[in-house]
């Protein structure tokens, strides 16, 4: 499979690239672009929050961390004093860093229902929960937010099915068909919790905007 540089390069180059227009057709604000981007980047890296490296979960913590804290200040911004703002950061990276990243080191296996297309669609919605209920982010802003996560896991699943395939020995490597699957249907007790947290964002996400707009605001070149 990809290892980890590789991962995190491609899906920033590409969230940024995908931001980064948005921003040049106005769609979308600087704070905004980078947000996104932000967000397609650490989807990128979604699928390895399981992994077995220690020094792979620290680094993936610590850039949900920087996401959380980003989100923070995007909130406070808007609702608390600066003093409060920066205390609302602070606590946001902490509680990221260390009580989350210790509870997925312990209790998830690498490469198991997490390295799922399931897995995927739980976390953009937990991506777009969190930025619309948690920090108050526009509807229509906080649903790019998810679809960015989305991008960002499955250009993951993609680069570890490519790594998989050996093409000077053409041949197909044991890890392939491991990472880009509907779910691990050997898991079933964490295949009824992944649909009970996708059916739980589903329900708290905001009213989704509509296709067109959607489609509008990710193909921002068909403005210009």
């Amino acid at each position: 499979m990809a290892d980890f540089r590789t991962h995190i390069k491609v899906a920033s180059v590409a969230s940024g690239l995908l931001a980064g227009a948005m921003a040049w057709a106005q769609l979308v604000t600087l704070p905004e672009a980078g947000l996104l981007w932000l967000a397609g980047s650490l989807g990128g890296i979604m699928p390895d929050i399981d992994a077995d490296s220690s020094r792979s979960i620290r680094i993936i913590f610590r850039l949900f961390g920087i996401l959380g804290t980003m989100l923070a200040l995007l909130y406070g911004r808007q609702y608390l004093p600066l003093v409060d703002t920066l205390v609302l950061g602070a606590g946001a990276y902490v509680l990221v860093r260390y009580p989350l990243c210790w509870a997925f080191a312990r209790f998830t296996v690498h490469r198991g229902t997490l390295h799922s297309l399931l897995a995927n669609l739980v976390f953009a919605g937990g991506g777009v929960v969190i930025s619309s209920q948690l920090f108050r982010l526009p509807a229509e802003l906080a649903w790019q937010v998810g679809i960015f996560v989305f991008i960002g896991a499955m250009i993951h699943l993609l680069l570890d099915e490519l790594y998989s395939i050996d093409l000077e020995g053409r041949r197909l490597k044991k890890s392939f068909g491991t990472a880009l699957k509907i779910t691990e249907w050997r898991s079933p007790l964490a295949n009824l919790l992944l649909l009970s947290l996708l059916a739980g964002c589903w329900w708290l996400a905001p009213a989704t905007p509509s296709l067109l707009v959607v489609l509008q605001r990710l193909l921002p070149l068909s403005h210009i």
